[in-house]
């Protein structure tokens, strides 16, 4: 009746749940489900140092206010308060490089909803420490670090991992946190949908001489989108799509040049502009797991849907899997059923499937209407987003999804504990 190969699950628990990748999504789940009361184990496959590196890089993340709810909730968000600019207006217009921006625009204002700013930029780096250090600070994760997966092996009642220095590890729960081309998907069995948009983003940060009183802009252009989005100090982040080629291109000029590109797309509403920190570029593309779920294995962020950064909501999708995975586990547990039980994760699933469908249909139509220059499809979408912002209850509803205060919220999102 005994299997041999799955004797080391069924002796006892290393320890009760594994995650697989030490990012933002994987630190914040570690910290979610501690605070559930589960022991945890974190595979990461960079370096401690690395991850807390203090130099700026030009990554930053719009942070939506229901995000910054789950920090708050899970105790990071003190730490990163100080650094983090608030999104007090967004913009949405049409726009050709050279040229001003159309006049019919979707404008969202803070002051139009009860709740505050609705969100907050906040680098990369910030929220990389911050994390850790939380991470570090707390008695029931373990933090694998320079360690990566090589094996995986499912059994009735628990999951086992082998590392690459050799060490084997069990848990009742394996969560694959570990991005787009996630091991741990692929080790389960579990195939992608992939789209790919034949285009690129163009990342870094800009100082620029005038103030941007904390708005943020989209300038939606024929081969792309162009974000500018506000950082602490007179300073902007720049999220840009080109197509591939263009973009490869314009990534091979050195700085000045690069900035010869951006300024007839930038315009010069905000003064003089020079870069600050590094350039990166990302193929752009959406990518979707077929299940969310296999045998005593789930999936997070990126890991279950890598989408287009067009509405800047790839880590609030994430954050949002992380409350929902983590409050289904823990009243799991508290009615004292198995959490990797197919009942538990189907629960999870049922959750965060619609919502994810949803978002990613609503990011894939949004770039293939807007990346384009056909004039009937341009006065079509012109139209549309003056008709949004002439009519406020339509104005307001976009100002709550943006700030991710709709749907079926988890506690977290609420700022609430479970």
């Amino acid at each position: 009746m005994d299997n041999p190969a799955r004797a080391p699950i069924l002796r006892g628990m290393d320890t009760d749940i594994i995650i697989v990748g030490g990012s933002l999504n994987g630190t914040g789940l570690a910290l979610a489900l501690a605070q559930g009361g589960f022991r945890v184990a974190m595979i990461d496959a960079l370096p401690k140092a690395t991850r807390k590196a203090k130099t700026f890089d030009g990554r930053s993340y719009a942070l939506a206010l229901a995000s910054k709810r789950l920090l708050e909730a899970v105790g990071v968000w003190e730490t990163v308060a100080p650094d983090a600019q608030p999104m007090l207006e967004i913009k949405v217009t049409d726009g050709r490089a050279g040229e001003a921006p159309s006049p019919l625009m979707m404008h969202f204002d803070h002051a139009e909803i009860e709740e505050g700013p609705m969100g907050f930029m906040v680098e990369d780096r910030n929220l990389r420490r911050a994390f850790l250090d939380a991470v570090e600070a707390e008695p029931k994760i373990t933090h694998l670090a320079k360690e990566t997966v090589v094996a995986q092996e499912v059994s009735d009642t628990g999951v086992s991992v082998t590392l690459a220095s050799g060490k084997t590890l069990t848990a009742t729960l394996l969560v694959g946190a570990d991005g787009r081309r996630s091991g741990t998907a692929e080790r389960a069995g579990i195939k992608r949908n992939v789209t790919e948009y034949g285009q690129t983003a163009l990342v870094c940060a800009i100082k620029h001489e005038k103030p941007h009183g904390g708005v943020a802009h989209q300038y939606f252009m024929p081969p792309g989108p162009l974000a500018i989005l506000p950082l602490t100090g007179d300073r902007s982040s720049i999220v840009w799509s080109e197509t591939s080629a263009r973009a490869a291109e314009i990534n091979a000029l050195d700085d000045d040049s690069y900035l010869d590109v951006l300024r007839p797309r930038f315009g010069n509403f905000l003064g003089e502009i020079s870069l600050t920190g590094d350039r990166y570029t990302y193929p752009l593309n959406l990518t979707t797991a077929q299940s969310f779920i296999a045998d005593r294995i789930a999936l997070v962020g990126d890991a279950a849907q890598g989408m287009h950064p067009i509405a800047g909501q790839g880590l609030n999708a994430g954050l949002r899997d992380v409350a929902a995975l983590a409050e289904v586990l823990t009243l799991a547990r508290r009615r004292g059923q198995d959490i990797g039980s197919p009942i538990t994760l189907e629960e999870y699933q049922r959750w965060r499937r619609f919502d994810r469908t949803m978002l990613g249909l609503a990011t894939d139509t949004f770039n293939r209407l807007f990346s384009n220059d056909n004039t009937v499809l341009r006065i079509g979408r012109d139209l549309g987003m003056g008709l949004i912002n002439a009519v406020p209850r339509l104005r307001r509803s976009f100002i709550r999804e943006a700030a991710g205060l709709t749907g079926d919220l988890p506690k977290l999102l609420q700022g609430k504990r479970v």
